[in-house]
């Protein structure tokens, strides 16, 4: 495993991982416009772009020899939905379905918990679907509780979503 910092070039391969995994966890018979749009329009590579240059946000990549698979970002300054959390996110930790259970996704996120505590942060959120059972067994098994609720909204539509913290060192 070979880790780095997202660059902008990384954008378009980063936007790709991107909707391969979202709607490969979301869509569970056909794409409705809703969730094509979202898609769409959400992750693509001028917006990835934009975020590897922000600096309150931090991206770090899993590079193999044909380019990225995975990757972990990080936000800071942000808000989190339920009271009593830190305002450092995880806002994203995508890996792609063929590079999954090897460990990689739990080694991004310790560089990104890493990253986070070298900001001074002792804690992090997320928000993970609350019918995501895979990722909520990931977030439990490598040390998140369940502290809240939220929700996400695509159209006209809201998705129950989980609150996760966990503390950077432990």
């Amino acid at each position: 495993m070979r880790f780095r910092l997202a660059e902008p070039s990384d954008a378009p391969m980063l936007a790709a991982i991107s909707i391969e995994v979202w709607l490969g966890t979301y869509i569970r018979r056909g794409v409705s416009d809703a969730f094509a749009t979202y898609a769409l329009t959400q992750f693509t590579p001028a917006r990835l772009a934009a975020v590897i240059c922000d600096p309150d946000e931090h991206v770090i990549v899993s590079q193999n020899d044909d380019g990225p698979d995975a990757f972990i970002r990080i936000s800071s300054g942000k808000a989190a939905p339920v009271a009593g959390c830190s305002t450092t996110e995880i806002s994203t930790l995508y890996v792609q379905p063929r590079h999954q259970g090897r460990g990689l996704g739990r080694a991004l996120l310790h560089q990104g918990l890493d990253h986070a505590a070298g900001k001074g942060a002792g804690s992090v959120w997320l928000t993970t679907n609350a019918e995501n059972a895979p990722a909520i067994a990931f977030y439990q098994g490598n040390g998140f509780d369940r502290v809240g609720t939220t929700a996400f909204r695509i159209a006209d539509q809201t998705y129950p979503n989980d609150v996760f913290s966990r503390a950077t060192a432990r």
